[in-house]
Parts: C-alpha cells; sequence; structure tokens
C-alpha cells in the first residue's frame, strides 16, 4: 500500500524512499515507513513481507515488535500514575519491590526513568543454558540475588533493560492491574490503538503480526523469539504504523499526558555517552531538535524519529534482524529538511 500526498516534490521524495527500500521488497522480511507531516502521512508504504512462510505481506496495520520503542510506553505508564497521586517518580523504587537487596536502598523510580540507576543488566544473570523465557517478574528475580551495582544510583548512566522491567512490576504494584492491562486501559485504548497490545503468553493474539527473521547461512531463517522476548515493560508492546501515528498525535495535546508530564518525559535527565544521544529522558533519546528511540530484539529493528518543531515523525519498523534503520531514517527525515 503506497500513499503520498503533497505536490511533485513529495512524489520524487516516494521514489527515493522506494529506492532506498529495495532490499525490503518482494518475498523477503519487510518494512513499513511512514512520514507524519503536521498529524498527516506525507508517505506511507509497506514493503516486503510480514510472514515469508504464507507470503503475507506487510501492511501498515502489520503490527511489529517494537523492542526497546517500548520503554516510552512503560514511562508514560509511570507518568500517568503521577498524575493520578499513586506514586512519585523520587520514590525509593524499593517502596515498591522490597525484595530487592539493599544495594538498592537509594535507587529511585527517577534513576530507572533515565537509566542512571546502575543496576546490573538482567540479560547478563540469565544462565546460559536456559531456555525458558524470562519474564519481568524474573527480572525482579534474578536482581533479588544480585548485591552490586555498576555504580552509584545517580552518579553515571548507563543504559538498563532491567530498569524498565521493573518499572513495569511498579505500574502493576501502583495501579493494582497487569501492566499489559494497564496499558490497554490508561494508554491504548484512550488513543484509539486497537492494533497495539503488550504480548502476553495467555494473553490475546497478535493478529497481524510480523514474525522475526535474521539472515543465516545464506538464507532467511525465523528468528521470532529468544529467551528475553516476553519481558513487557522493556519491550515487549507489539504496534503498527496505523497506531504509532495515533501515539504521535498524543504528544503535542492533552490527551494522554498533561503538558508538564510531556516536558517531563523530553526533559534531558541525564547526558550519555552513545552516540547521537547527547542526553536521556524519560523513554526518549534526545539530539538537538530531534527525540527518538530505536528497537532492536531478535529479528526486529525498528526507530522513531520525532522533529516536534517541525512537526515532523519519521518511523520505520521492519521485521529483519539488519540493517539497523536509524540512517536510513535519518535520511528520510533529510528529505523533508528536518536535521537535529
Amino acid at each position: 500500500m503506497l500513499m503520498v500526498t503533497g505536490d511533485t516534490g513529495t512524489a520524487s521524495r516516494a521514489v527515493t524512499i522506494d529506492t532506498w527500500m529495495r532490499d525490503y521488497d518482494g518475498d523477503a522480511p519487510g518494512a513499513s515507513v511512514l512520514v507524519l507531516e503536521d498529524g498527516k502521512p506525507a508517505f506511507e508504504r509497506s514493503y516486503g513481507m510480514a510472514e515469508r512462510e504464507t507470503g503475507r505481506a506487510a501492511t501498515p496495520s502489520t503490527q511489529y515488535r517494537l523492542a526497546s520503542i517500548s520503554k516510552q510506553f512503560t514511562a508514560a505508564c509511570v507518568l500517568l500514575l503521577v498524575e493520578d497521586g499513586a506514586l512519585s517518580l523520587d520514590d525509593p523504587v524499593r517502596r515498591w519491590l522490597p525484595t530487592l537487596p539493599s544495594s538498592a536502598d537509594a535507587v529511585t523510580l527517577r534513576h530507572l526513568l533515565s537509566h542512571t540507576s546502575g543496576l546490573i543488566d538482567y540479560e547478563d544473570l540469565v544462565p546460559e543454558e536456559q531456555t525458558a523465557q524470562v519474564h519481568d517478574a524474573d527480572v525482579l528475580r534474578l536482581l533479588e540475588r544480585t548485591e552490586r551495582l555498576y555504580f552509584s544510583p545517580g552518579s553515571d548512566y548507563r543504559y538498563s533493560n532491567s530498569g524498565y522491567a521493573l518499572l513495569a512490576l511498579v505500574v502493576e504494584r501502583a495501579s493494582g492491574k497487569r501492566y499489559a492491562e494497564f496499558l490497554q486501559t490508561r494508554v491504548f485504548l484512550p488513543l484509539g490503538m486497537t492494533q497495539t497490545l503488550a504480548r502476553e503468553d495467555e494473553g490475546p493474539t497478535v493478529a497481524s503480526r510480523a514474525y522475526g527473521y535474521s539472515f543465516l547461512q545464506g538464507r532467511w531463517q525465523r528468528t521470532d523469539q529468544s529467551t528475553t522476548s516476553a519481558v513487557l515493560g522493556d519491550g515487549g508492546i507489539y504496534s503498527s504504523l496505523i497506531d504509532l501515528a495515533r501515539w504521535d498525535a498524543a504528544w503535542y495535546d492533552d490527551r494522554l499526558l498533561s503538558s508538564s508530564s510531556r516536558a517531563l518525559a523530553v526533559h534531558p535527565s541525564t547526558s550519555t555517552p552513545e552516540a547521537d544521544v547527547a542526553h536521556y529522558g524519560f523513554g526518549w533519546r534526545l539530539q538537538g531538535r530531534m527525540h527518538w528511540h530505536s528497537g532492536e530484539s531478535i529479528g526486529f529493528r525498528n526507530v522513531l524519529l520525532r522533529f516536534p518543531d517541525r512537526r515532523l515523525t519519521v518511523i520505520v519498523l521492519t521485521n529483519r534482524n539488519e540493517p539497523e534503520p536509524y540512517s536510513l531514517a535519518r535520511r528520510i527525515a533529510a528529505l523533508w529538511g528536518a536535521t537535529p
């Protein structure tokens, strides 16, 4: 499906993007691309296959595993609960998860949101021989047995999947609802995001699901789930271009979060040593005028770039292990004159 709006210049951009996306087309694992300008699709097209084995093509309704783009949804849940008065950003995490070791005494929810907690990455704690999937509650159990930290909380930055898994559990404790249920009732349904869900083993199916693939031994092979794919808070949400357009719209007004909460989410909480990430907010990487996040997990590589002052957003979702689409999304944004 192709949607292009505007003048001859926009049509020329479409031809250029199609050229850049050639490797995703045909019977290869695919991609979906959306450019939003002033809240409307300036370009929208899907390429290739959502499921190669059945020949099911990718469409704008295809639901991709967002991986770490999920973190901005987890952060939004926490901010909603702050607005409810159910918790505070400066709550010690052990107020909500008291079984964490005493080494986490100084860790606050703010530290978890901004990757400044110093907590050990749970992926380094999962036994190599383990085949059963890890869930958010298992992350807590792994950290309960881990006294050490990378650094004193608040003193440094280190990207932390552990922190966002714990935040999902805090959302559950503070709200009395399962994390997936809280997302559904407080975020997805109010925004009309009917094609978005946190995938649970016993929960609703992902109706238009893209399956992940990796190029191995000279051919595409399905690599859709890993040991850590069931952790929700750091990366377990599936969504489509259509729904992510609704998510983008919610960052321009008060339909979900208040202006002060939205400002907090994209406020530079800490500087980072990462390329093209001058600062990190709450679930958002910040580089000049650009707010963005990537999402990488087995078989999926995604990126979402927002330029709020230009009211321009570029989203690239892919169900393959490579390449990482960040540079591609930056080139697409540059076609509309958007740079950090």
